[in-house]
Parts: structure tokens; sequence; C-alpha cells
């Protein structure tokens, strides 16, 4: 199996440093709560899931930016069918 090259450490390094940076404007949408951004690339110790599945952050008030900001451009986008953001072509 290929692993994706978006979903490793050295990826999660690059959003982290990226995270300072604005978010694309071409990004639309909202968060759905399906935590699939919160598994990459091990899922964080702080995320959580309700009795209906939908997932919570429970250290949300103070998340570090590159958790607030994901996806932040298009490229880090790694599951555009669950995450509820997307983004408009130009």
């Amino acid at each position: 199996m290929v692993k994706d090259k978006r979903n490793t450490w050295a990826a999660k390094l690059k959003r982290t440093f990226t995270s300072v940076l604005p978010v694309s404007k071409n990004r639309q949408g909202e968060c759905n709560n399906c935590g699939l951004c919160c598994m990459l690339p091990n899922k964080c110790v702080f995320l959580k899931f309700r009795e209906d599945e939908t997932s919570y952050c429970s250290i949300h008030k103070i998340r570090p930016l590159n958790c607030r900001k994901y996806p932040r451009v298009e490229s880090e986008l790694l599951n555009e069918d669950a995450c509820g953001y997307t983004f408009k072509k130009r």
C-alpha cells in the first residue's frame, strides 16, 4: 500500500510551521466533526467521540493553530468525501 505523502510526520510538521499563514480564500464550508483531521498521522490524544460517533476536541478552546486552520490550503485536504470543507476552483 502506498502511504499518502500528505499524511506523514513530515507533512504534520509542515502544517504546523505554515499554520501561521492565512487560510486560502477558496476554502468554503465548515467542520462536520468527522475527526479525520485529528488522526494525521496518528490519533490525537485530545480527540473524543460522542455516542452518535461525531467527534470533538477536548481542548477545543486552546487547540493549536494547525488544528484551527486545517485544511488551510487544498493540498492539505486528505479526505474530500468526509471533510466539511471544500475548495472552490478559481
